[in-house]
């Protein structure tokens, strides 16, 4: 048989073209989203050849013998980004779970982390961590890459760096347990460029640095004190410059955020609290704020006591108000979670609270697609559905530029011209 077959493929040449030509696909439904735009369009078709989008509008081509598929009354729009997560954590006591749990359990664990982002949507995003797993995220992006698992395109940053009695050091533990730090700690310039190249050496893609912690809001004012300084952070943006990477902080609270900013890092996740000259400077630089609403308000539902509850609930109005503050300074946003203490495959959530918080769904829309896609360095392949990008499409109920609830019920999804969700 296996003669037989390779004897008519030589003999039919239409049956040997058929084999080379990739699969053609269209997809019709009754809206598009045009996220350059901020509006949908009706109806909504795209026509994907391959891995890549070959056509998108309201009329594309139909090929003959292309597959059709009718996704009625929804939106196609790009597969979501999530700019902030972390694979290797899961609900419950997140310090533990370093402790409890082996990196190879944590590894299959992060695994079917990325399974539940992807049918939620989430084709690409950036893990900021593994939370002291060190580069095992190398190996779940290469995987997914390999089709060996399903999962997002991911960036990723192998452990986050930290100083000694830092952030995510494990303080305050009995020192006798010799615990690790849930980070690699770097004290001075010259340990931060070696962690960076180290962490390089192994495979990620950008680097994670705590420039904050541990935070803390009394009489309405914000504080957490900075870890690194300006000098030694402006390095480290130097140093990931020189190989093409770029660096992202956790920072909360001045000075350390206007630390960040001066130094040129790539965004400044969480940004509970920014002066009016790093506002200024964000927007001139291009640096994006990742607010992480929906990890603050997870925390604030699920508490160990109702001062707790007031704490997390007050932390939330603060960082709400300063957001407004933001919007209204022009600081450029992307979207991310900090998913991972609260369940993988919901945080479109961070978007509902977003618009919540005084975004239209449109530019919320623009900062998740457009803004995330330049963070993560695929601003000329995903993030629109335009010819030559990858064909990353989902489809939503109803309409996302009316309400933006839409992103929580995706009913399709296709990452790279294969279809995932259906």
């Amino acid at each position: 048989m296996k003669i037989a077959s390779v004897t008519f493929a030589l003999l039919c040449p239409a049956a040997l073209l058929a084999q080379q030509q990739p699969h053609t696909v269209v997809l019709h439904a009754a809206r598009i989203l045009d996220v350059a735009a901020g509006k949908t369009l009706t109806p909504g078709e795209v026509l994907v050849e391959g891995t890549r989008i070959k056509e998108a509008g309201t009329h594309v081509t139909h090929p003959a013998g292309a597959e059709v598929i009718e996704l009625g009354d929804t939106t196609l729009m790009p597969g979501l980004i999530d700019a902030h997560t972390h694979l290797f954590l899961h609900v419950g006591n997140e310090a533990n779970q370093t402790v409890d749990e082996s990196v190879p359990e944590r590894t299959l664990i992060a695994a079917d982390a990325a399974r539940h982002d992807l049918l939620a949507g989430f084709t690409a995003e950036r893990d900021m961590g593994t939370e002291g797993a060190g580069c095992a995220d190398v190996a779940v992006r290469n995987a997914i890459n390999r089709g060996l698992i399903p999962g997002p395109r991911m960036r990723v940053s192998c452990n986050a760096i930290d100083i000694t009695g830092g952030h995510e050091d494990n303080s305050g533990k009995n020192p006798e347990q010799h615990l690790l730090s849930n980070a690699d700690r770097a004290d001075s310039t010259d340990e931060v460029l070696h962690t960076i190249r180290e962490q390089r050496k192994q495979g990620a893609d950008f680097v994670k640095m705590y420039e904050t912690g541990r935070d803390n809001l009394h009489d309405g004012v914000f504080t957490s004190p900075y870890q690194y300084t300006q000098e030694q952070l402006t390095a480290a943006v130097a140093e990931a410059k020189r190989t093409g990477s770029r660096v992202a902080v956790h920072a909360t609270a001045e000075p350390g955020t206007g630390y960040a900013v001066a130094a040129g890092v790539a965004s400044v996740d969480h940004a509970d609290f920014l002066s009016s000259e790093t506002m200024k400077q964000m927007k001139e630089k291009g640096i994006f704020a990742v607010p992480t609403f929906a990890i603050s308000e997870y925390f604030a539902e699920h508490t160990e006591s109702p001062t707790a509850t007031q704490r997390r609930r007050e932390s939330e109005a603060f960082h709400a108000a300063e957001f407004k503050k933001q919007i209204a300074a022009g600081v450029p946003f992307a979207v991310g979670s900090d998913v991972g203490p609260f369940p993988h495959g919901t945080q479109a959530r961070e978007m509902e609270l977003m618009v919540k918080y005084g975004m239209s769904a449109a530019d919320v829309l623009h900062a998740d697609l457009i803004n995330g896609a330049k963070l993560l360095d695929w601003e000329n392949s995903i993030g629109q559905l335009k010819p030559g990008f990858f064909a990353d499409v989902i489809a939503v109920p109803g309409d996302p530029i009316k309400d933006i609830s839409a992103l929580t019920h995706v009913q399709f999804v296709m990452k790279n011209g294969e279809v995932i969700k259906r």
